[in-house]
């Protein structure tokens, strides 16, 4: 049974490792169970992602994490030929979109504008303008870096991408294609990498809909956990997950009895 791991909210929350997570971490990796850590995080390229994994005692690499922006190049790859990228992303993400051509201002149309997760960055003139580009005729593909609504961070709930993917699709009246959780998409990527089959696979994480939701409407068994985002009223919205657990240290115990 091949696993994917949500990373923020069930391995660390607001800057914290979660009780007991690096050595569940551990575990996996010395069983040999086939494992992506998966995660909508857009602010962040993957090799500072690993750097941030081993800050809390959790070694791995690149090759063992997904996030949308590799998705998202998996993607375009085979779509765009050689149309341009216009990428609303953070400087430090641009570097997973290295084997693509990105659209320069005053250039062609792009062949795609995609939205990821600028946080305070985003102001009136940052979304105008791809506003303006997504008005273009041919209309660019809109890509959506994931539609989280928002995420937990030490100060508070935050807005995350989804509700600036929304507001572009609305006003220009383009459907997005989502290359993240909770779309299809992004779990059979997912599935691709892994080279397994849904219903051989599992998810782990603390979004009801993003993760829970999202991986059975894609095939997956899916596991949540009382941490991160976890609100006792997520479970009366009619999801039902294949099991609750209090935290991701109870893992290996339900694993063992699941497979």
């Amino acid at each position: 049974m091949a696993v994917l791991f949500d990373l923020d909210g069930v391995f660390y929350q607001a800057g914290e490792a979660i009780p007991g997570a690096a050595e569940v971490a551990r575990w996996v990796a010395c069983e040999n169970i086939p494992h992506l850590f998966v995660t909508n995080t857009s602010s962040k390229p993957r090799h500072a992602l690993v750097k941030k994994l081993a800050g809390f005692g959790i070694e791995t690499s690149e090759e063992h994490i997904l996030t949308p922006p590799l998705a998202a190049v998996r993607w375009l790859s085979t779509r765009l030929k050689d149309r341009p990228v216009a990428l609303f992303v953070p400087d430090i993400t641009r570097t997973e979109f290295s084997s693509l051509p990105l659209w320069i201002p005053g250039n062609d149309t792009p062949g795609a504008v995609v939205i990821g997760d600028l946080g305070k960055a985003w102001d009136f003139d940052t979304l105008n303008q791809a506003f303006r580009l997504l008005m273009n005729v041919p209309k660019p593909q809109l890509v959506a870096l994931g539609m989280t609504r928002y995420w937990m961070t030490d100060e508070g709930l935050q807005l995350d991408v989804a509700p600036f993917v929304m507001a572009l699709s609305h006003a220009a009246e383009v459907e997005p294609v989502v290359l993240g959780k909770p779309a299809d998409a992004f779990f059979k990527a997912a599935l691709d990498i892994l080279d397994n089959e849904a219903d051989k696979t599992v998810m782990i994480g603390d979004d009801i809909r993003g993760d829970i939701e999202g991986a059975q409407k894609a095939g997956l068994h899916a596991v949540l956990v009382r941490t991160g985002k976890y609100q006792n009223s997520d479970l009366e919205l009619g999801i039902k997950p294949d099991a609750v657990l209090d935290s991701i240290i109870d893992f290996p115990d339900w694993y063992k009895t699941f497979i």
